[in-house]
């Protein structure tokens, strides 16, 4: 099949596309790299320097007429979201809505999107939260997630948009950002590899659901052709804590120091993990990698990054 992929130079985007290389796929990603870079883009891909809230886009649907759009591209920072709600909005629900629209006009089959199961559900009444559970986000980037959920669900009905919401839980792996405000085992692991005091917000209970980008890529290439205009969170449905997190890279890459507490920041979830048992049963899917294997395999990729950027 044809498959564009919005924020296939990111994160997320830039691992699912390697993945949907490999099986042979044609592969088109817009990216306007502003969070990702230009070296982790497959050259076997097509690539289009853009923004999902361009006008132009309509350019890149009308020339690729792709099959399915696999949606990563979004502003991503839960800070960042609040200090300025109106940037956030932009990209992720008219930016989303930009690339919505296009796919009706260019009779796009199918939108596999990437929602937050760790934000849009807020403070959680009960753990592990399912997909039934009240969406009370406490963030403003929490509310664009859910919300572009709302206009893919209309749009299946009056336009016959084919969707599926994937509520990713914590993701980490190669090619995070380590330099970020989020991302903290990238993070930990960048600092704790050049010598400087990982920080821990909060005294280090507050947890997450943590789940390898294998794995989220895995859900990504089944959501491809099974379910149909439904949600399904991605996640391992166990929470694993700040300090956990500490202590399992600092071993991992034998890190002796200690973190430095700080105050917990406004707009953070503090406990969360997702259930997962529909996902499992309706696609199949399930995580296959372990925290403490994930997290050696992404040590790894870290030591390499630090040894390239390390001054000669």
């Amino acid at each position: 099949m044809k498959i564009l992929v919005t924020g296939g130079a990111g994160f997320i985007g830039s691992n699912l596309v390697d993945a949907l290389v490999d099986l042979n796929h044609d592969v088109v990603v817009v990216d306007n790299l502003s969070s990702g870079l230009s070296r982790n883009l497959n050259p076997k891909a097509r690539f289009y320097e853009i923004d999902i809230r361009d006008k132009k886009l309509s350019k890149v649907f009308e020339q690729e007429k792709p099959d399915i759009v696999d949606h990563h591209a979004a502003q991503i920072d839960v800070r960042k979201s609040g200090e300025d709600p109106i940037a956030d909005a932009e990209a992720n629900i008219l930016g989303s809505l930009n690339v919505i629209t296009n796919c009706v006009r260019s009779g796009v089959k199918r939108v596999v999107y990437a929602s937050s199961g760790g934000a849009i559900y807020g403070d959680p009444q009960y753990l592990p939260a399912d997909e039934n559970h009240p969406i009370n986000p406490i963030s403003q980037y929490g509310v664009s997630k859910h919300t572009v959920e709302h206009y893919l669900h209309l749009y299946s009905i009056i336009h016959g948009l084919e969707y599926m919401a994937l509520r990713y839980s914590n993701v980490y792996g190669p090619r995070q950002n380590p330099y970020g405000e989020a991302g903290v085992v990238a993070i930990f692991a960048i600092q704790m590899l050049t010598g400087k005091q990982p920080t821990i917000f909060g005294p280090g209970d507050k947890t997450r659901d943590y789940t390898h980008v294998s794995d989220i890529v895995k859900a990504n290439i089944v959501a491809l052709e099974k379910g149909k205009n439904t949600i399904y969170n991605i996640g391992t449905g166990v929470e694993t804590s700040d300090q956990e997190i500490f202590d399992t890279m600092a071993s991992v890459l034998g890190y002796k120091g200690k973190p430095i507490y700080a105050p917990v920041r406004k707009g953070e979830v503090y406990r969360i993990s997702l259930e997962c048992s529909k996902a499992r049963k309706e696609l199949g899917w399930r995580p296959r990698l372990s925290l403490k294997e994930g997290v050696a395999q992404t040590a790894e990729y870290y030591r390499k990054l630090a040894k390239q950027s390390a001054p000669r």
